[in-house]
């Protein structure tokens, strides 16, 4: 039996990790797949990683190893090189490696920070045929920055994705021609310091509302075609333009692994593609929590592990709280900011149609908790509104609101008294 399991080493796993153990949880183990802690951090060695959470600019890597040493250091167990192979209702896992073979674990709670998967070319239906050079942009950023291979040296990018934009600036620092980075919405997904510093300071042309529609070539990528868009994403055949290229890059969106979360029959959000939970993070199923890409795809690596945070010490309360008196963790100094909501009775959060979705999904416990959202287009003036029983109980303005870039408002426990339903409503002001 192990007090708390963590699927996952990156920066969610290690920042889930850290914090329970400050909540007074001391055994803990952290099941890594890859051969090292720190997720994609590794291979992400530009900088802007930090300002948030430390006050300072870091590369992926120094980020990732300011918490692998508060995990060497507190001391937390890591398996290295562990596939976890499935986890159950009753919070049992099971996974293998080279040392152990396959093995069982009974976790008293689970923290989910298993991250995201790219989407590959098989999910985008592009005509041609299947030649070599291309590639989904986490894996070019990978075999350029860890292996030292450079894939191509004429390169067309497929969406503008963070990942997109910043591997269309190191492909070009590495001396490959980046020729274009096509979108097929009318606006960049990604965030505005990386459209600025990746694409316009080296003069890479961004075009909106285009998708590759063909590709060429038999056993190399020879070229791609490329076209204009209309307002139901459709190719404009006229608007057809070949550009010849030896490599396509694909940063076309991110996918929560959560092939484990529905082998626990965890309940999932069709919208977020990771887990419904509450402002614990704790899933449908009891002890089961969930956290980081693998909840919601985060822009910002300081908002992972602010979230993981507080899934790991969620997952504390929940051990202290189902062990009784058995359990040596100690309880929290000041516990009044949280009351539980009677069972049955949980509020429910709605977002309206301007907002994609919310984290979390429902409410559990009366307490100062910060809602996370999407916006479904670009907005400029707006007022978020929570609305309950056809009220405003509470606006924040914003000068803008994008898809790429996630946006969170305070909720305090104090508006959350008396409401049954919680409505996310995006105003546009004149």
């Amino acid at each position: 039996m192990t007090d708390l399991v963590i699927i996952g080493g990156g920066p969610a796993g290690m920042s889930a990790a850290v914090a329970a153990y400050e909540s007074g949880v001391r055994d803990i183990l952290i099941l890594e797949r890859d051969g090292q802690l720190g997720g994609i951090l590794q291979q992400c060695i530009h900088n802007g990683f930090g300002l948030h959470r430390f006050g300072e600019e870091l590369t992926g890597p120094e980020y990732a190893w300011k918490y692998e040493k508060q995990v060497r250091e507190l001391p937390i167990s890591v398996k290295l090189n562990t596939m976890v192979l499935s986890v159950t209702p009753e919070r049992v896992i099971t996974a293998t490696n080279e040392e152990e073979g396959i093995f069982t674990i009974q976790a008293k709670a689970i923290i989910l920070a298993m991250g995201c998967r790219e989407r590959p070319r098989g999910a985008l239906n592009i005509a041609g045929t299947r030649p070599a050079g291309i590639y989904s942009a986490g894996t070019a950023q990978k075999l350029v920055n860890r292996k030292g291979y450079l894939p191509g040296k004429s390169v067309v990018i497929l969406g503008s994705g963070d990942i997109g934009l910043i591997m269309a600036r190191r492909m070009t620092l590495e001396g490959a021609k980046v020729k274009a980075v096509c979108e097929l919405m009318p606006y960049s997904g990604g965030l505005a310091r990386n459209i600025e510093q990746c694409l316009n300071d080296f003069e890479i042309p961004l075009k909106l509302s285009h998708t590759v529609v063909e590709i060429h070539g038999k056993k190399r990528l020879e070229g791609v075609t490329i076209a204009r868009v209309d307002e139901n994403r459709r190719p404009i055949q006229e608007t057809k333009e070949y550009i010849p290229c030896d490599t396509l890059l694909l940063s076309v969106g991110l996918i929560p692994e959560n092939e484990l979360s529905l082998q626990a029959g965890i309940q999932m959000d069709p919208v977020t593609g990771g887990a419904l939970v509450d402002q614990d993070r704790q899933t449908s199923q009891p002890g089961i929590f969930a956290c980081g890409n693998v909840l919601h795809v985060h822009d910002l690596v300081d908002f992972v592990s602010e979230e993981a945070a507080i899934a790991g010490e969620s997952a504390a309360a929940f051990i202290r709280e189902t062990a009784g008196k058995e359990c040596d963790i100690p309880a929290p100094t000041d516990v009044s900011q949280e009351t539980e909501i009677p069972m049955g009775t949980d509020i429910h959060v709605i977002p309206d149609g301007k907002v994609r979705y919310t984290v979390p999904q429902r409410i559990t416990k009366h307490k100062d908790f910060t809602l996370y959202f999407r916006v479904a287009d670009r907005y400029r003036n707006v007022k978020i509104n929570l609305i309950s029983d056809g009220k405003v109980i509470h606006s924040v303005r914003k000068p803008k609101a994008v898809p790429g870039e996630m946006e969170n408002i305070k909720v305090k426990k104090a508006l959350l008294e008396g409401v049954s339903q919680l409505r996310v409503e995006l105003e546009e002001l004149d």
